[in-house]
């Protein structure tokens, strides 16, 4: 029966071509469309209603590529030029900026490249040097910080605390503890202006300090409570009123297992001999220089910022809302 339709050029691969467009299929890192297109070109002698059917695409898309094929050959199976304004920006130019950002020094001698400079070193726009730095997303004018940890013991004592949070043992309680030292009691000096439309809240800079206290915190990690006191100092004793504290509150057919830091007054004489009187507590130190992996900062710090930091205290003994007693 003779083909229908307007006649097309015969396909025929070159081994070598054939290769290469198989590597394309098979390269993980290919991009999707270029594999797509050499999937069809490797289809030859088979008619474009069944290869878009096993590609699952448009007979339309079929005859598109082999066509481009034939013409340029392997070349033809990239993208054209698209209409439109060309660039101004070169690839050399990029390369500058980044090359410049990341290996020289600015030249006032500063710390970071402003966008300023850099476009006044480069001889580009202010705008071309943002948009290149967002597109490898480069902020100079952000730091990051980090510590490691010298505990010899790091790795033993992670497993340690990790497995708590994991696979916490039957009929115990596992408390992270901690101490927020400092709590500052201020109030402003002069009446608060509320938030109005266009204007945030307003506090004057000079403030009031009425004192300051301790806040001792135990979170519970299975429930989310946490079991709090004030003192007006962070010292052994206090810390031992705080296990009292514990000690009273928790059911007495509970293990408790403590996850806290390296703090020197967890580790005294007086806190040791308490720990053998009450033999059902379990201390679990964190490695030094990690008290992220003490789930109570993170307690701490949305106190900070949904309590402390924007509050007016005008004694100790207020906190808003929520209120800690003494040991």
């Amino acid at each position: 029966m003779p083909r229908r339709g307007r006649p097309t050029a015969e396909l025929v691969l070159a081994q070598d071509e054939r290769e290469t467009l198989v590597r394309w299929v098979r390269r993980p890192n290919s991009a999707q469309a270029l594999a797509l297109r050499a999937s069809i070109v490797l289809a030859e002698g088979a008619t474009n209603t069944a290869v878009a059917q096993q590609l699952r695409i448009r007979p339309q898309t079929v005859g598109k590529w082999p066509a481009r094929f034939v013409t340029d050959r392997l070349a033809g199976l990239s993208d054209e030029a698209r209409p439109g304004r060309p660039r101004t920006v070169s690839d050399t130019d990029v390369e500058q900026v980044l090359t410049a950002t990341l290996e020289q020094a600015p030249p006032d001698g500063g710390t970071h490249w402003s966008t300023r400079m850099m476009a006044a070193r480069s001889g580009l726009t202010q705008t071309a040097v943002s948009r290149i730095w967002r597109a490898f997303e480069l902020k100079p004018h952000k730091v990051n910080y980090w510590k490691l940890s010298t505990d010899p013991h790091f790795v033993d004592k992670l497993y340690d605390v990790v497995g708590l949070y994991l696979d916490p043992p039957e009929r115990a309680l596992v408390l992270c503890v901690d101490e927020k030292s400092q709590v500052q009691a201020l109030d402003r000096s002069a009446p608060v202006l509320p938030m109005m439309p266009a204007d945030p809240e307003r506090q004057t800079h000079t403030y009031i300090r009425h004192g300051t206290t301790s806040l001792f915190a135990a979170l519970d990690m299975a429930t989310g409570q946490v079991y709090s006191c004030l003192q007006r100092q962070h010292r052994a004793i206090e810390f031992r009123k705080f296990l009292n504290q514990l000690h009273r509150e928790v059911p007495a057919d509970h293990e408790v297992h403590l996850i806290l830091d390296n703090y020197a007054t967890h580790k005294t004489p007086e806190i040791k001999r308490w720990l053998m009187r009450h033999p059902r507590f379990h201390l679990h130190f964190t490695p030094t220089s990690s008290s992220w992996l003490n789930m109570v900062e993170r307690f701490f710090a949305e106190l900070t910022t949904r309590m402390l930091r924007r509050g007016r205290r005008s004694s100790r003994s207020r906190s808003g809302r929520t209120r800690s007693r003494p040991c």
